[in-house]
């Protein structure tokens, strides 16, 4: 029987002592990635398994369990011992939209059966446009789609997906954009027809747009942030035109509920400090990253909010999962 979380049931979430020793690991512990080697969560992974060892010498091991969209892994975390050896990394579409879009597939009560220790990194969203689109800016797409109502038409990796809403929230922030819905399985075959000039525009993450866009293939048409980022600082800043349009696509470490306070704090402190490390700054740069650094208790406040935005996304335009 399918379980869902809801935006008003609190994420489990222990308090931290005043006093207490803090929190070692004494045995490997283990970071469950959903997603296949190479992607952005296992890259995270990997950067704060080698920093942990690098930093601490405490032997880190990241596993890839994919399927089910990333849950079977999650599902695994939330399964284990709540003794802080085995983590898992839960990302935005699955923790904040999955969440909140009616008919996600999610196996497991994310509220009741996780427990958010820190939120990592995050990557903005970039808008690319076919090659041979007639709008070069923000203010000209809308342009367009109020003068051919209908007509623009946007690719995404399924219904429900963080592509769909990302498009979605820009059509509604615009004044109620009309525009075609194409869904793909997967982004590859997505970007491709943009490439190919077969669908206007698509939503994706930069680090994984702009090789596509400085071959040419496609273009960049702005960055969903509020400042550049180093993978492409010349890019105009889709904010400017329509501020609500900050989408940062976060990767958070999870563990299982139940995990006593000063591990809890113990596992934070650790992630987090691991990612900050200046060693890793090159690294997260040549993927468009940045560390978050949130604790606890700012990432289970950063989900809540999240919720609520695309909640609202959803509604406005009754989108379901498939």
């Amino acid at each position: 029987m399918l379980r869902r979380n809801l935006l008003a049931a609190p994420l489990v979430i222990a308090a931290t002592p005043s006093r207490a020793q803090q929190w070692v690991p004494k045995q490997p512990i283990r970071i469950l990635v959903g997603y296949a080697p190479g992607g952005t969560a296992d890259i995270t992974a990997r950067l704060a398994a080698d920093a942990i060892m690098r930093l601490h010498g405490y032997p880190v091991v990241v596993d890839n369990k994919t399927g089910a969209g990333g849950f079977i892994a999650l599902k695994q975390v939330a399964q284990s011992p709540p003794d802080g050896y085995t983590v898992g990394i839960g990302i935005m579409g699955q923790i904040a939209v999955g969440a909140v879009v009616p008919g996600s597939n999610i196996p497991l009560d994310l509220d009741k059966e996780l427990v958010p220790i820190a939120n990592l990194v995050g990557v903005p969203m970039a808008l690319i446009v076919r090659p041979n689109a007639p709008f070069k800016t923000i203010p000209e797409l809308v342009a367009y789609a109020k003068a051919n109502p209908g007509k623009l038409s946007y690719a995404s990796t399924g219904l429900g997906s963080t592509n769909q809403l990302a498009a979605e929230f820009l059509g509604f922030e615009s004044g109620g954009l009309k525009m075609i819905h194409v869904p793909y399985r997967g982004g590859a075959p997505a970007i491709a027809d943009v490439a190919a000039g077969n669908v206007d525009m698509f939503f994706g993450n930069v680090s994984e747009l702009m090789s596509l866009a400085n071959a040419g293939k496609v273009r960049v048409l702005a960055l969903a942030a509020t400042k550049p980022t180093p993978l492409a600082p010349d890019l105009p800043l889709l904010t400017k035109d329509i501020p609500a349009l900050n989408i940062n696509n976060w990767f958070g470490l999870f563990g299982p509920a139940g995990l006593p306070a000063d591990i809890l704090a113990g596992l934070s402190k650790l992630f987090i400090g691991a990612i900050a490390d200046p060693s890793n700054k090159e690294a997260l740069a040549k993927q468009g990253l940045e560390s978050l650094g949130q604790d606890p208790a700012a990432f289970k406040a950063y989900i809540i909010k999240d919720r609520e935005r695309w909640a609202k996304v959803v509604k406005q335009g009754n989108i379901k999962a498939e």
